[in-house]
Protein backbone atom coordinates (compact mmCIF):
# COMPACT_ATOMS: atom_id res chain seq x y z
CA UNK A 1 0.00 0.00 0.00
CA UNK A 2 1.85 3.14 -1.15
CA UNK A 3 0.28 6.75 -0.52
CA UNK A 4 2.87 8.60 -2.64
CA UNK A 5 5.00 8.32 -5.55
CA UNK A 6 7.60 5.40 -6.39
CA UNK A 7 10.63 7.84 -6.20
CA UNK A 8 12.57 4.77 -7.32
CA UNK A 9 10.18 4.54 -10.48
CA UNK A 10 10.41 8.45 -10.94
CA UNK A 11 12.15 9.72 -14.05
CA UNK A 12 15.19 11.85 -13.31
CA UNK A 13 13.62 15.52 -14.12
CA UNK A 14 16.38 17.78 -16.40
CA UNK A 15 17.72 20.49 -15.29
CA UNK A 16 17.27 23.95 -16.92
CA UNK A 17 20.15 25.45 -18.50
CA UNK A 18 19.99 28.39 -15.55
CA UNK A 19 20.07 25.76 -12.64
CA UNK A 20 23.04 24.29 -14.35
CA UNK A 21 24.79 27.56 -14.69
CA UNK A 22 24.36 28.47 -10.95
CA UNK A 23 25.42 25.34 -9.93
CA UNK A 24 28.35 25.39 -11.70
CA UNK A 25 28.88 28.53 -10.49
CA UNK A 26 28.09 28.16 -7.06
CA UNK A 27 30.32 24.89 -6.49
CA UNK A 28 33.61 26.89 -8.64
CA UNK A 29 33.48 30.06 -6.42
CA UNK A 30 33.34 27.52 -3.16
CA UNK A 31 35.91 25.34 -4.73
CA UNK A 32 37.91 28.61 -5.42
CA UNK A 33 37.42 29.80 -1.74
CA UNK A 34 38.55 26.73 -0.20
CA UNK A 35 41.77 26.73 -2.07
CA UNK A 36 42.63 30.05 -0.90
CA UNK A 37 41.80 29.36 2.69
CA UNK A 38 43.68 25.59 2.39
CA UNK A 39 46.66 27.73 0.42
CA UNK A 40 47.07 30.63 3.22
CA UNK A 41 46.10 33.09 0.46
CA UNK A 42 42.97 34.32 2.67
CA UNK A 43 45.73 34.72 5.63
CA UNK A 44 48.13 36.55 3.55
CA UNK A 45 44.87 38.96 2.04
CA UNK A 46 43.72 39.70 5.85
CA UNK A 47 47.10 39.73 7.53
CA UNK A 48 47.68 42.15 4.63
CA UNK A 49 44.07 44.13 5.43
CA UNK A 50 44.59 44.31 9.50
CA UNK A 51 48.71 45.62 8.91
CA UNK A 52 47.33 48.30 7.03
CA UNK A 53 44.11 49.08 9.68
CA UNK A 54 47.10 48.74 12.19
CA UNK A 55 48.83 51.36 10.41
CA UNK A 56 46.54 53.59 9.73
CA UNK A 57 45.52 53.42 13.54
CA UNK A 58 49.01 54.17 14.86
CA UNK A 59 50.04 56.82 12.23
CA UNK A 60 46.95 58.04 10.29
CA UNK A 61 43.65 57.39 12.77
CA UNK A 62 42.09 60.16 10.08
CA UNK A 63 42.65 57.47 6.95
CA UNK A 64 40.46 55.42 9.07
CA UNK A 65 37.93 58.09 8.99
CA UNK A 66 37.81 58.54 5.52
CA UNK A 67 38.10 54.74 4.71
CA UNK A 68 34.55 54.57 7.37
CA UNK A 69 33.01 57.50 5.07
CA UNK A 70 33.99 56.23 1.92
CA UNK A 71 32.26 52.92 2.33
CA UNK A 72 29.06 54.62 3.82
CA UNK A 73 29.23 56.64 0.87
CA UNK A 74 28.84 53.77 -1.48
CA UNK A 75 25.13 52.33 -2.72
CA UNK A 76 23.52 49.76 -0.54
CA UNK A 77 24.51 46.99 -2.45
CA UNK A 78 28.09 47.65 -2.57
CA UNK A 79 28.15 48.19 1.25
CA UNK A 80 26.61 45.27 1.42
CA UNK A 81 29.50 43.42 -1.02
CA UNK A 82 32.42 45.06 1.10
CA UNK A 83 30.64 44.09 4.77
CA UNK A 84 30.13 40.70 3.23
CA UNK A 85 33.20 39.97 1.83
CA UNK A 86 35.78 41.54 4.16
CA UNK A 87 33.47 40.92 7.14
CA UNK A 88 35.83 41.03 10.30
CA UNK A 89 37.85 44.08 8.85
CA UNK A 90 34.76 46.02 8.33
CA UNK A 91 33.47 45.45 11.77
CA UNK A 92 36.87 46.63 13.61
CA UNK A 93 36.60 49.37 11.40
CA UNK A 94 32.68 50.08 12.44
CA UNK A 95 33.97 49.28 15.94
CA UNK A 96 36.78 51.50 16.22
CA UNK A 97 34.28 54.35 14.75
CA UNK A 98 31.75 53.90 18.02
CA UNK A 99 32.11 56.63 20.88
CA UNK A 100 32.77 53.91 23.09
CA UNK A 101 35.91 54.00 25.58
CA UNK A 102 39.40 53.58 23.46
CA UNK A 103 40.40 50.06 25.46
CA UNK A 104 37.15 48.65 24.22
CA UNK A 105 37.81 49.21 21.03
CA UNK A 106 40.65 48.24 21.01
CA UNK A 107 40.04 45.42 22.69
CA UNK A 108 37.15 44.53 20.02
CA UNK A 109 39.97 45.09 16.81
CA UNK A 110 42.46 43.31 18.42
CA UNK A 111 40.34 40.21 19.00
CA UNK A 112 38.59 40.13 16.02
CA UNK A 113 41.67 40.85 14.11
CA UNK A 114 43.55 37.93 15.92
CA UNK A 115 40.66 35.92 15.79
CA UNK A 116 40.52 36.26 11.81
CA UNK A 117 44.07 35.51 11.14
CA UNK A 118 43.84 32.41 13.41
CA UNK A 119 41.11 31.02 11.66
CA UNK A 120 42.66 32.04 8.03
CA UNK A 121 45.90 29.86 9.36
CA UNK A 122 47.09 27.44 6.81
CA UNK A 123 47.55 23.86 7.89
CA UNK A 124 50.90 23.68 6.91
CA UNK A 125 51.59 26.57 9.65
CA UNK A 126 49.13 24.71 12.40
CA UNK A 127 51.55 22.21 13.45
CA UNK A 128 51.04 18.63 13.28
CA UNK A 129 47.47 17.38 13.62
CA UNK A 130 46.65 14.38 16.57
Amino acid sequence: MTTGPNRATETPRRRSAVDQLIETGASGLGNGIGWMAESGVLFVVFAVTWAAFAAALVWSQGSLDQAWAAVRGLPIVLQVVAWVVFLPVMFGLWAWETTWPLIVRLALVLGVAGWNLLVFLPRALQGPQP
